[in-house]
């Protein structure tokens, strides 16, 4: 054998892994899902705090919210969507998926707005 794989082979004998000890492992693991469930369940515990007073959803404070069509569209369900279509008289709004009757009712609400 040349020199250069015998010495590869003590090199590779020399950085065997030791296991760690089962206990620790599972202390690890428990220590894992603790870090990511806990915070999940603080902020599930928020948020329903929230809709306990009502079926609200969390209020849009930012000016970008109330004045940008936009975003309003985005925020809001296929079921709000169709209402407000019916609201703002866009004809068949029912054969239209959401980003149709999205880009329809920004053409309408921006139609709207240039008056």
């Amino acid at each position: 054998m040349p020199v250069s794989d015998q010495q590869d082979r003590r090199d590779s004998e020399q950085r065997s892994l030791h296991p760690l000890p089962r206990g620790l492992v599972e202390l690890y693991g428990l220590v894992a899902v603790l870090v990511v469930l806990i915070p999940e369940w603080l902020a599930d515990g928020t948020i329903s705090l929230g809709q306990a007073a009502g079926p609200e959803f969390l209020p849009m404070r930012s000016r970008a919210w109330r004045t940008l069509p936009e975003l309003r569209l985005a925020a809001m369900s296929l079921r709000e969507l169709r209402q407000l279509a019916r609201q703002l008289r866009v004809i068949q709004y029912g054969n239209c998926n959401r980003e149709q009757l999205t880009a329809r009712m920004l053409r309408r609400l921006r139609g709207r707005n240039a008056l």
